[in-house]
This record gives C-alpha cells, structure tokens and sequence, in this order.
C-alpha cells in the first residue's frame, strides 16, 4: 500500500504510516523493521524519503538504528514526568501501578575534592556522605542513583537508617527546606559500571540526570546523579512562550 494520498510531505506521510503500524502491532516492540529497500518499495517512496523519515523517527526515540544490524522498533517508556517540577523517583513508578523498591549498593563518608568544595560550598574537613543505590519497579531495577550529602545536613544516625527519602531526612530538623534544582540531561550509550547493574545490553541507552538540590537559602544540600533506563523513562518540559 503507498502513502500517495494527501498533499503533505512524502516524509511526514511516512512517519505516520510506520508509527500506525506500530500502533497497531503490525511492528512490535524490539523487533526489526524491513530493509530500507523494502520500505521503500512497499511505500512506494525513493530511499531518500524513507532516510528523512527514519531519521526524524530516530529522533522521537520511536526506532533506534544500529550500524549493520538494521532498525529496530523502541519499546515505549513504562515511566514518563516532566521535569519542571520536582518529583520522586518512587512517585513516578507508582503512577504506573508498579511497586517501588530499593536496593542499596554502598553509603560511605569521606572528605570532599576540590570539586565537592566548589560545589557544596563546605570546608575541606567538612565530610561528605555518598549513597549507592538502584531503584526498581515490581523488582526490575531501571535507575542506578548515587547522591551526595554534606554529612552536616543529615542525622546523625543516617548511614544506619537506610531512609529512602534523602529528601526527608533532610527536612528532618527543619533547618532546610529543599525548594528547588538545576538539572542537567546527559544521554549515553552502554556504561561499563552502570548498565551491567541495570541489566542493560548494549543496545539500551542510559539518561543521566545530574541534579544540584538547593534549599530556600540558596545552598547546595544535595548533589545527585541518577542513570535511568532509557527504555523504561522519557521526560518532557514544558516551555512557555515570553
């Protein structure tokens, strides 16, 4: 069946057409698309047509294109948030009726390097809390965290608690309130320590997320780094016209 039905871009004809049929399971989850050629052919498209589509569908994360493999159908994020506003990992996982869990790998202190000093503001002497841990839904682990506290901000008893919620043992005292974070999104590809943890093949990018917390004083209370399964997670923002 051709696409030569209405009056827009060959290309954007193309796009519809595959993602119906992926809509429609005609192409599952995981599975490998046809050969350029026969796309092309069964669309009735030239191999250029086709290229723009795929590549434009590449970039909405609804195929990914391996070298000499083929094309393959993206399976659709079971977790999806905005990130204008801040929100737990756990809450996102129960929003998709799934249950949250967490596995801890290492909670250790230590004097901060010259970049903690920087970034926390603190003194050389001043220690530093790191915590380790994977996060998982129905038991699956999607997202590999590490944080960083200043050991001053938190209880005295933390490392033993194993508190889930960094946030309230923060808010703890209630010195601190945390009202607000810079965040930065890294994609990447296989991570030599993180994916193995995560069950990942090399197949399945990782986003980073790279967050510095900062209390209604302005100080950074907490510096967090969460690789989260791009397979499982995809996050939007919502920009408004000034």
């Amino acid at each position: 069946m051709t696409i030569k039905s209405d009056h827009r871009h060959l290309y954007l004809q193309v796009i519809d057409h595959i993602k119906a049929d992926i809509e429609q399971g005609v192409y599952k989850e995981n599975e490998k698309l046809p050969s350029e050629f026969e796309l092309s052919k069964s669309l009735g498209v030239s191999r250029a047509t086709l290229r723009e589509a795929l590549r434009l569908l590449e970039e909405e994360n609804i195929i990914v294109r391996r070298h000499g493999v083929g094309t393959f159908v993206n399976p659709k994020p079971l977790f999806t948030s905005g990130i204008e506003q801040l929100s737990s990992i756990s809450s996102m996982i129960e929003e998709a009726g799934m249950e949250p869990g967490t596995n801890y790998l290492s909670s250790t202190e230590q004097l901060p390097n010259d970049e903690d000093i920087k970034r926390f503001q603190c003194d050389e002497d001043e220690p530093l809390i790191t915590i380790e841990r994977v996060r998982t839904a129905d038991g699956e682990p999607v997202v590999y965290c590490v944080d960083q506290v200043p050991a001053k901000y938190l209880p005295a008893d933390f490392l033993f608690r194993h508190d889930p919620s960094i946030f309230s043992a923060l808010e703890e005292s209630g010195d601190i309130h945390v009202a607000y974070a810079v965040t930065f999104i890294d994609p990447i590809g296989y991570h030599n320590q993180v994916s193995p943890i995560l069950q990942c093949g090399r197949e399945t990018a990782l986003l980073v997320l790279k967050q510095l917390h900062y209390d209604d004083k302005d100080r950074v209370v907490l510096y967090s780094r969460n690789y989260f399964r791009a397979d499982k997670f995809s996050f939007h923002v919502v920009r408004k016209r000034v």
